[in-house]
């Protein structure tokens, strides 16, 4: 049944179809390529794209081989066989709050199950859902937007999915933070647009130089992407460098703003959150992304949230209705008791992911070869490594396979991740002080 089945085929077929019936046709053995366990049925010509099944070759559009993966999720799985084998394994690779969902957010999606909410919602979401989020943006962000900007999507990831697909195209260039969350990146390539780094810079705390990212734009570009407070580096984008940026942007009226503020409900030491929506001048081209995971400890409920400028909301209601049709319908009233209940949960969050915050950067500037900058918000710290002599993907792998210490390497999140690991301390202090006495040890008998 050929390579994808783990032995080596002794013939290929061609499928054709002829009414509701299959018909193979039996032709001599093509080129095997053994690395992709799958058959070029056209020796000379690219592999690319081609997939073989059981008895049909299938050719695969060619932007999907842009598509990349999250590090995050392959070192979980790797960690959770680990600790399948009876390994002691502290996870500090994946983004997700170690917190339950508050109860009465809990108890608002089983109530919507029982009062009979099982069917089809509108697509952009319930009404009461999106007027909410219409009072939340005004109420932490000091921005009134209509509730008609408002579209409910199943994560946080599909608000950065629709507007890369919008804008991006051959020919056309994106701009995205490096390092940065990796489906940025990812989804630009997909669409056959020109990924742009930008830039951020340890030093700078891990913001950007606004007259960098500004003499990178051009008649190509359409999409500027900024994620604040940051994933991988816990950085936050400074005032001086976003009011310059959007002084620059007044001079490009064609280019939209993806703002990835996932993070804004988590800052520290006292900072206000400042959202691109609060620039009048670019208000009008600018696309929030937040939602519930993060600051609700949500991660597996899928739903988020985008705020969409008017001239959009057209485009992106019909890309909710052929993507997805809607988001779960208990989930939209669960994330309707997150932001109408009690905040306390959110508070208390925070205040233990800062305290967390100070523990960890202690520790890992205290171990041979590192230096740890103190993030100013999400839950990260990406200490450099540099001083280890070890890449980033060398000693991320040898701290889960040696230590039981998972951890990401900063190139999963772009080439400018190098030198560089990411920990992420939605964790246990225990685990915390555990995991480093554990890279402590290693890195003293590693030299």
């Amino acid at each position: 049944m050929g390579w994808l089945m783990g032995f080596e085929p002794t013939a290929s077929w061609t499928t054709t179809r002829r009414s509701n019936q299959l018909s193979y046709s039996h032709h001599p053995k093509r080129l095997l390529n053994r690395r992709f366990c799958t058959i070029n049925p056209y020796p000379g010509q690219p592999r690319s794209g081609v997939l073989r099944g059981t008895r049909a070759v299938m050719k695969t559009a060619a932007n999907l081989d842009q598509l990349r993966s999250e590090t995050a999720f392959a070192v979980l799985a790797r960690a959770t066989e680990l600790a399948a084998q009876g390994r002691d394994i502290i996870n500090l690779g994946i983004g997700q709050p170690d917190f339950k969902t508050p109860d009465h957010i809990v108890d608002a999606a089983i109530k919507a199950l029982h009062d009979g909410h099982h069917g089809y919602t509108p697509a952009p979401g319930i009404p009461a859902l999106r007027e909410a989020v219409a009072a939340n943006v005004l109420a932490h962000r000091g921005v009134e937007v209509s509730p008609e900007q408002v579209m409910i999507v199943p994560g946080g990831k599909m608000t950065m999915f629709f507007a890369i697909l919008m804008f991006g195209q051959p020919g056309t260039e994106i701009l995205y933070p490096n390092p940065g969350f990796p489906i940025y990146e990812s989804m630009i390539g997909y669409t056959g647009a020109k990924p742009v780094p930008i830039a951020l810079h340890e030093d700078k705390g891990f913001s950007f130089d606004a007259d960098d990212v500004l003499a990178n734009l051009n008649e190509r570009t359409r999409l500027i992407i900024l994620n604040s407070p940051a994933n991988p580096t816990g950085g936050v984008i400074d005032d001086d460098a976003l009011e310059r940026l959007v002084e620059g942007l007044e001079t490009w009226p064609d280019i939209a703003v993806l703002s990835d503020e996932i993070y804004s409900r988590l800052l520290y030491d006292h900072r206000e959150h400042r959202s691109l929506l609060s620039f009048s001048a670019i208000r009008d081209r600018v696309i929030l992304l937040d939602g519930w995971s993060k600051t609700y400890a949500m991660t597996g409920w899928r739903i988020g949230y985008g705020v969409w400028p008017r001239a959009l909301v057209p485009m992106i209601d019909k890309l909710i209705v052929n993507a997805n049709s809607c988001t779960n319908a208990a989930t939209q009233y669960a994330a309707l008791a997150a932001l109408t209940g009690s905040q306390d949960c959110v508070d208390t969050m925070r205040r233990a992911f800062d305290e967390r915050r100070s523990l960890i950067v202690e520790l890992l500037n205290g171990l041979p070869g590192f230096r740890c900058q103190t993030p100013l918000g999400a839950f990260y710290a990406f200490p450099n490594i540099e001083g280890t002599g070890r890449t980033a993907r060398e000693l991320g792998h040898d701290l889960l396979e040696e230590c039981g210490v998972a951890t990401i390497h900063g190139t999963s999140f772009g080439a400018m991740g190098e030198g560089f690991l990411r920990f992420s301390y939605a964790a246990s202090s225990d685990d915390i002080r555990t995991a480093v006495a554990r890279i402590a040890e290693f890195l003293e008998h590693a030299q």
